[in-house]
């Protein structure tokens, strides 16, 4: 199994969510905060369409790409997971490296918050990312789901009615 940005992000966030995830139990159609993401993505910033690129790449998947300045932006809608949005496109860098791209950094962008973040890859990082992946891998092809660990980010996520169902209310 090929590694994502996503695996990356839902790493930080919860290993339950990205062994589900990454073993086709797939929530996120049905939540309006994912929904409401992809709106201010596609709606922040019209006039990038014609200048930068949307880029595919070995699994990955990035919203905007300026091959000029080589930036990869990335659009959240809020910054309440922004050690994960961070890791992502970190990894994001280390595909474009890895692809012999190099000199790419990154800019973390939240519209809504009218706020934008550098992101640069380091050495330590890039030691970091291999152990991560290998981490990752472990974890997705294990054969049991990690087990439910109870975050206060937990009521936003699209998984939140699977991983609860059953649970008593505390």
């Amino acid at each position: 199994m090929q590694v994502t940005g996503t695996h990356f992000n839902y790493y930080q966030v919860c290993r339950r969510k990205l062994w589900l995830f990454a073993n086709g139990i797939n929530m996120e159609h049905t939540s309006d905060l994912v929904f409401e993401g992809k709106l201010i993505h596609e709606d922040s910033y019209p006039q990038r369409s014609g200048r930068y690129e949307e880029i595919e790449l070995d699994g990955i998947k990035v919203d905007f790409y300026d091959p000029k300045r080589r930036v990869i932006h990335e659009i959240k809608k809020s910054n309440k997971v922004e050690t994960a949005h961070e890791w992502q496109l970190k990894y994001y860098i280390h595909v474009f490296e890895r692809n012999g791209i190099e000199g790419v950094t990154g800019v973390l962008e939240y519209p809504v918050l009218r706020r934008t973040r550098e992101v640069v890859l380091t050495d330590v990082d890039r030691e970091q990312i291999q152990e991560m992946e290998a981490d990752i891998l472990r974890i997705i092809s294990g054969d049991d789901c990690p087990p439910l660990h109870k975050k206060g980010i937990c009521r936003n996520c699209s998984y939140f009615d699977f991983c609860y169902s059953g649970e008593e209310d505390e």
